[in-house]
């Protein structure tokens, strides 16, 4: 599975890297997050799409 982060949308809150930071992770600067991992394994999908539904500004999703 891959996730992507929508640049446009992600306001650096971290919440994604909090949830699952195997698959997430802020950006040097701390103004965005990255997937860090692609594709996801899938004994990390359940945490990813954890921080999916947990983003608040729905910047993550997955194809």
């Amino acid at each position: 599975m891959k996730f992507i982060v929508d640049e446009d949308l992600c306001i650096g809150c971290a919440a994604c890297e909090e949830a699952c930071p195997d698959v997430f992770q802020m950006s040097d600067d701390g103004e965005m997050a990255k997937v860090i991992l692609d594709p996801v394994p899938e004994d990390l999908q359940d945490c990813a799409m954890t921080a999916e539904e947990e983003c608040p500004v729905e910047a993550i999703s997955h194809e």
